[in-house]
């Protein structure tokens, strides 16, 4: 029985290998490497903020804690309450646009009111308690830096967005290349090897997490990459289905424009909207509402509700200023694009769940961080070995990798006291002093080092500023544990650094004494 077992397994091996030649495994590792390293730094910093926003509304509540939560499911009165402070604040800062309702949620216990006037370049955003009243203007300029940096680098929008989304597809590359390239990758998923070359540590290092997070890692990639390149992807399905007008094929998801007007109209009854959603989807939950045009005949309304067993953040619902229904969006219950469409945001960030879910993206997008770093230094080991190093590249890439979190660090201590025009400034700073302190330094091992020391420096200091300015007024529970796992993170770079440069200056010269 065992001889026929064995000819039965040969065949199914024979054919495993000549699907995978050597010359296409060596080609995939080729072209896995050139793209890795073409896209590694754009990699790195799409995957870190990326990380970051996971925990934006955390971030959020750190960087306001004196804010109201308000946690109980909002009554009709509260809501059309902020709908007339909404309004009206609007006009008096001359940005009544566009007014917008966020509600409260698991996600973020915050109520939320803003406005916008794209002709005077006005907006605000208030934080608003139980009964629908203005508390404090919302103001979180860390949060957004790093939202920005995430979805545009901070460049213009059409540029910014198409390179992140360029950046997406070229992660998704690298994994589907990755995977080629080693065809023993999963059958050595546990195999680590400490203690042995710097090279075939971080190789293990770079594929297991590879592996371990691979549906992950595809899931955020392809739906960053989506989520970025959307306007292009509408511009391409509009000339192929909508005789090449954009507008029609944004209309299916954004439902109809409000009509510039200046006759008169009603301040919209949201509740009245909430109520005849529901009525036809009982157990759904008020998201948001946009008032397009507020106050004027040709005002559109957009509400979110969302039902339950539902991926997306909830269906839109299309109103007229006095409560005619225009439709939906389908987010929900429409066709497969239009579902997955709706899914997309909260796949991608990991909003669909508590702070669990979150918790669980967090570490598999550090994880992802870890696998760019370390397939860069498996690229850098392995021309050591050959004898044939890069000078320029080995300092350059801790560089990158540190400059980072150093440059988060500043922003964000900075931030606690200036608005967000002077931030990117700030962040180009930083970058332009870890560029010093690598040139300054004789090797990546002391840049690194100082580069590690110089975050955990400013992030301590992040901490105790931070305590400092609101220790009197702090009401939000979750600022604390923010400012918490900061100082962790803090003081494992400070001592990893501290250690570093232990063992490489003063522990040799201790068995040299010896």
């Amino acid at each position: 029985m065992d001889h026929i077992v064995g000819r039965l397994k040969k065949p199914a091996n024979r054919r495993w290998k000549s699907f995978l030649s050597p010359r296409f495994v060596e080609a995939m590792l080729a072209g896995h490497s050139a793209l890795g390293l073409a896209f590694a730094a754009l990699i790195y910093i799409v995957c870190l903020t990326g990380t970051m926003s996971v925990f934006k509304h955390e971030i959020e509540r750190w960087e306001q804690p004196n804010a109201p939560l308000v946690g109980a499911s909002l009554t009709p009165q509260p809501i059309q309450e902020a709908v007339w402070n909404g309004y009206g604040q609007a006009l008096i800062d001359n940005a009544a646009q566009q007014l917008s309702l966020i509600a409260p949620s698991p996600l973020n216990p915050r109520f939320v009111v803003s406005y916008f006037d794209s002709s005077t370049g006005n907006e605000g955003a208030w934080i608003v308690d139980a009964n629908g009243h203005f508390v404090t203007r919302q103001r979180a300029p860390f949060a957004e830096f790093v939202e920005g940096l995430h979805t545009s680098l901070h460049l213009p929008q059409g540029l910014g967005g198409f390179i992140v989304g360029l950046t997406g597809v070229a992660l998704l590359s690298s994994l589907i290349s990755g995977l080629l390239s080693h065809p023993r990758m999963f059958k050595d998923a546990f195999q680590l090897r400490w203690g042995g070359s710097e090279r075939l540590q971080y190789a293990d290092l770079h594929n297991r997490l590879a592996v371990w997070g691979l549906p992950f890692h595809v899931l955020v990639s392809t739906t960053g990459a989506l989520l970025a390149l959307s306007t292009l992807i509408i511009g391409v399905l509009a000339a192929a289905a909508y005789q090449g007008k954009p507008e029609q094929a944004y209309a299916v998801i954004l439902g109809p424009h409000a009509r510039v007007t200046n006759k008169s109209g009603p301040v919209p009854d949201i509740p009245a909207m909430i109520d005849s959603v529901r009525r036809d989807n009982p157990g759904a939950v008020f998201v948001s509402a946009q008032i397009e045009r507020p106050g004027t005949s040709g005002e559109v309304i957009r509400v979110r509700m969302r039902t339950p067993h539902h991926l997306a953040f909830g269906n839109t619902f299309f109103f007229d200023g006095f409560g005619k229904s225009l439709g939906d969006a389908g987010l929900e219950t429409g066709s497969v694009g239009q579902q997955i469409l709706g899914a997309l945001q909260p796949a991608h960030y990991g909003w669909f769940g508590g702070l669990g879910t979150k918790v669980v993206y967090g570490l598999l997008g550090f994880a992802l961080v870890i696998v760019t770093q370390s397939g860069v230094a498996v690229w850098l080991a392995r021309r050591r070995a050959k004898g044939r190093p890069s000078l320029l590249a080995e300092r350059l890439w801790p560089t990158i990798i540190w400059s980072q979190p150093f440059a988060f660090a500043l922003v964000a201590l900075q931030s606690l006291r200036i608005d967000d025009e002077t931030l990117p400034a700030t962040y180009i700073a930083a970058l332009a002093l870890s560029t010093t302190v690598m040139l300054a330094s004789e090797n990546r091992e002391i840049c690194s080092d100082r580069l590690r020391l110089l975050t955990g420096l400013v992030l301590a200091i992040l901490v105790f500023v931070h305590a400092w300015i609101w220790w009197r007024r702090l009401s939000d529970p979750i600022a604390l544990s923010v400012s918490v796992v900061l100082l962790g993170i803090a003081a494992v770079i400070t001592t990893s650094s501290i250690y570093s440069t232990f063992k490489r200056v003063t522990l040799p010269k201790i068995l040299r004494e010896k």
